[in-house]
């Protein structure tokens, strides 16, 4: 296993510690973490239902709490970490953000950015997907069969 590999893990675990955190409030667990070297400086999950607030997607609060931590609303040097697929709505924001590179875990063939088609990421923001897209299948699979019962 190479470094980025190794180190893209490290990260989307954290992420998907967040993606726990939204579980256990009901939400839909999905999590993210921005990460700029190697600290994270932004959390969050979905807070959708707490807040009232269909915006309230863990990558909106994560951009918020990394712009807060770095002191500046452009993040072309840190890396988004998120469990699944962004919307066009997080990716949107991605793109205002100038994120340097996505890095997601399971894809949303229903609600997922690459659903809408086009180029909505910002030009020079890399993406990686499927890091341990498995296990956020799950979390998201197992969420929506217990909502169906």
């Amino acid at each position: 296993m190479d470094s980025e590999q190794e180190r893209d893990e490290k990260f989307m675990r954290a992420a998907i510690e967040q993606a726990r955190e939204a579980l256990s409030k009901q939400e839909v667990p999905i999590g993210a973490v921005i990460v700029l070297g190697e600290q994270i400086v932004g959390r969050g999950h979905n807070l959708v239902e707490t807040l009232g607030d269909a915006t309230a997607h863990a990558e909106m609060q994560a951009f918020t709490a990394a712009a807060e931590t770095t002191g500046g609303k452009y993040l072309n040097d840190c890396t988004l970490y998120v469990t699944v697929e962004p919307c066009p709505m997080c990716a949107g924001a991605s793109a205002w953000s100038q994120i340097g590179r996505i890095v997601y875990g399971a894809s949303d063939p229903k609600r997922g950015y690459s659903t809408i088609g086009g180029r909505i990421l910002h030009p020079r923001t890399k993406v990686t997907a499927g890091v341990l897209a498995d296990e956020c299948s799950e979390m998201m699979e197992t969420f929506f069969k217990k909502l169906r019962c």
